[in-house]
């Protein structure tokens, strides 16, 4: 029998807790990964009642003791959560990142197969003196550390972006060969032995307007781009490049690689997110256990309406139940 999917709280004032009762409500009409949620059960049903959700909400103390088609398993958090929907509480905070480290304490422990995680508000978790740059870095720090790499995955194309929330500007002075090279080493490995792609095929994006042009549009493919690719090359990778940015994403180049290797964040999210906006997936690579998570925020705009989509969370559920099996 596989093992339980652990789903977190995310941030308690956004959507997180409206998509997972919608992706179990939806059950019946789609395919839905069974998972657990780690949250305040008394949240849950209020937020059920609040957005006119017919949901049962099932308490329990452990996970084998879940029974996903007949109620929402929830495990309840033992800090406590007092949330508003759009209203941000940095007294949540302990609960928000209780909800993660059980997460992982159950994985470590062997109860869980994989984490699929609610997005977070940074900054209330900062103004509570949390101490890294955002949630990647948390999960790779409960991993023991090493490099963590986001990808991004929907139906039809894969993007690693070598950086990532960073102004342009700084993106660019941040890309090195060395950056390159490090997280499409760890793509490629992850692709084989995670997703099952015996040889997979990488495709590193350019930096300029036609990949430079030979250096006529900017430098960058010549001094960083080109040798990061010889050195992927020479690990014995199937490693195409510098393609041009503006025709590297159509029908007809995406069938020819597993994953685009891109060098800021909007090369990387524009095109995926133009090709299906409602299913994008985050997944992060580097970590010694899975963890997907939904491709968007914490939407504070519309939490507490009932209009949040639950589709890229049930995205997630299925990629991370995917992996979870090996």
């Amino acid at each position: 029998m596989a093992k339980p999917l652990c789903l977190t709280m995310g941030e308690p004032a956004g959507i997180g807790g409206e998509i997972a009762i919608k992706a179990w409500a939806s059950r019946n009409l789609q395919p839905v990964a069974p998972f657990v949620l780690i949250d305040d059960p008394a949240r849950i049903r209020a937020l059920a009642k609040r957005i006119g959700a017919d949901v049962t909400v099932a308490e329990i103390g452990a996970l084998d003791e879940a029974d996903f088609a007949t109620a929402l398993p929830i495990l309840p958090l033992e800090k406590p959560v007092r949330a508003v929907p759009g209203k941000l509480d940095t007294a949540n905070a302990p609960a928000v990142i209780e909800s993660i480290t059980r997460a992982h304490a159950l994985i470590v422990a062997g109860e869980a197969g994989a984490m699929v995680t609610n997005p977070i508000q940074k900054s209330t978790l900062y103004g509570a003196g949390f101490a890294y740059p955002g949630h990647t870095e948390f999960l790779a720090a409960l991993a023991g550390g090493g490099t963590p790499v986001m990808m991004l995955a929907v139906e039809g194309l894969r993007v690693v972006p070598v950086t990532v929330h960073q102004s342009l500007r700084t993106a660019l002075d941040a890309l090195t060969v060395e950056a390159i090279v490090t997280k499409a080493l760890i793509t490629a490995r992850e692709l084989r032995d995670r997703f099952g792609i015996a040889q997979p095929r990488l495709a590193v994006a350019g930096v300029n307007p036609h990949a430079g042009e030979d250096g006529t549009l900017g430098r960058e493919e010549i001094e960083i781009v080109i040798p990061a690719i010889e050195q992927i090359r020479a690990e014995g990778w199937h490693v195409d490049g510098p393609k041009s940015p503006d025709t590297m994403f159509h029908p007809g180049a995406r069938a020819t690689y597993d994953v685009a290797i891109c060098h800021y964040h909007d090369q990387a999210l524009i095109p995926l997110k133009t090709l299906d906006y409602d299913h994008g997936v985050n997944v992060t690579l580097g970590l010694n256990f899975i963890r997907t998570s939904p491709d968007h925020g914490t939407a504070l705009d519309i939490a507490g309406t009932g209009t949040a989509k639950p589709d890229s969370l049930i995205a997630a559920l299925d990629l991370a139940a995917k992996l979870a099996r090996g």
